[in-house]
């Protein structure tokens, strides 16, 4: 299998097949929240991007408790205006860490969970 790469087209199918060890070997961080945006998964680069153990974002709600600075329009809100979402988005993560530019996927369809994928800015 070729490995997954943060453009892989149909990178939401090969995420939900994936558990917690395989999200962990990606070199981009994966997000997996329910449809409330509670925090289901939350793989070890994310940890390193973020500078947040795992422990302190699972089962908490993303946009409120764990990443306040994406609760907007352009990261938030697409979540909640399309049942089916595979977007790009350039973005800057300011809440507990320095100014981080980032690069973002938003994925989503009807019958899956909600990813936000985050893959460091290259300048």
């Amino acid at each position: 299998m070729n490995e997954i790469q943060f453009e892989t087209p149909d990178l939401l199918r090969h995420l939900e097949a994936m558990d917690e060890a395989e999200l962990d070997t990606l070199s981009f961080g994966v997000i997996r929240m329910d449809r409330g945006g509670i925090v289901t998964a939350y793989n070890s680069t994310e940890s390193q991007i973020a500078g947040l153990r795992r422990e302190q974002a699972l089962g908490k709600e993303f946009f409120i408790q764990v990443a306040p600075c994406a609760n907007n329009y352009m990261v938030a809100q697409r979540y909640l205006d399309a049942p089916e979402l595979d977007e790009f988005v350039d973005y800057v993560f300011t809440y507990i860490m320095r100014p981080t530019p980032v690069k973002l996927r938003l994925l989503q369809s009807a019958g899956s969970a909600r990813y936000l994928i985050v893959q460091l800015a290259t300048a």
